[in-house]
């Protein structure tokens, strides 16, 4: 495998189980407003105890990174549960929240790539135990980013569901958006959390994929930040690449690093092109109105929600 070594049949099994897992507790908190409190309120309170009586932990808690990553993922949840089910969901300002909790999101991680630049010349071993080499790689995913927070569109059509689940749909945010989002991210956790890429990157983003085109389209910034919360409240408590499940590592060539880098600042640049030529074209303007009204990805976003 090029970007990873150490595949064996208990990694390999180790990843499928991973992501099967998170699949699955998001597929059962998404459906039921009991559980979620039990997953996203209650075992916060009671990981955050463990950790805090060494119990429970790992070298992520030994960074600014790995708690901020638990908190802002949390908050996000909390404020979609708001949306889903109370009444501030029904206001228009209600809309601005998913917008900047990912804004928020995306810049912590930005801010992270050039941390890593401008730190670390030479491969070395952060205090989380991960290995990180900057380098120009972390200025065009940097660039990536900064272009992701660029083309959030269409935030004031944010609403929920007209089904049992009330889930929190955002039509306009369509594959295209998807997609280079997932390279983003993938690229950034290659580039910054190289060690635990494949679990914190590619496992859960795969994970959030699943959840959008095969349970439940248009809720995809949803199903993230609740797999992503799951996940990152895993990882500070559990050591878990430890385990001969999880042993899959970068293979920490450069050439990978800058062309992964590359390709996403290019995806994301395309994207942010087609917004500009959509808004000209249709005289739209995307923070006040949805703006890809007429692609079959927003028409089916809002079909399968009976909106």
């Amino acid at each position: 495998m090029l970007f990873y070594e150490g595949l064996t049949f208990e990694s390999v099994m180790g990843l499928i189980l991973l992501i099967s897992a998170v699949v699955f507790v998001n597929e059962i908190t998404r459906r039921s407003i009991k559980v979620s409190i039990i997953v996203f309120c209650v075992l916060p309170v009671l990981l955050a105890i463990g950790v805090y009586m060494d119990i429970l932990g790992s070298p992520s808690g030994q960074t600014w990174f790995g708690w901020v990553k638990v908190i802002s993922a949390l908050a996000g949840v909390y404020g979609f549960m708001l949306i889903r089910f109370t009444k501030f969901g029904g206001r228009k300002f209600a809309a601005l929240f998913p917008v900047a909790i990912l804004s928020l999101n995306i810049a912590e991680a930005v801010y992270k790539e050039f941390e890593v630049f401008m730190t670390y010349n030479t491969p070395t071993v952060d205090p989380a135990g991960i290995l990180v080499l900057g380098g120009p790689w972390n200025i065009f995913n940097g660039l990536a980013g900064i272009l992701c927070i660029l083309t959030l569109t269409g935030f004031a059509g944010i609403r929920v569901s007209k089904d049992k689940t009330k889930d929190m749909i955002w039509p306009d945010m369509t594959w295209m958006y998807i997609i280079g989002y997932t390279l983003w991210n993938f690229a950034y956790v290659y580039n910054c959390i190289s060690t635990r890429s494949l679990y914190a990157g590619f496992a859960i983003l795969t994970a959030a994929i699943i959840a959008e085109y095969v349970f439940k389209r248009g809720a995809w910034l949803q199903h993230r930040a609740q797999i992503l919360a799951f996940f990152a409240m895993f990882a500070l408590a559990v050591d878990y690449q430890q385990s001969s499940y999880f042993q899959i590592f970068p293979t920490y060539q450069e050439n990978l690093l800058i062309g992964l880098s590359v390709f996403s600042f290019i995806f994301n640049l395309g994207v942010f092109v087609y917004m500009i030529y959509t808004m000209g074209k249709n005289k739209k303007n995307p923070l006040k109105e949805e703006i890809f009204t007429h692609t079959n990805a927003y028409k089916k976003n809002l079909a399968e929600n009976n909106l």
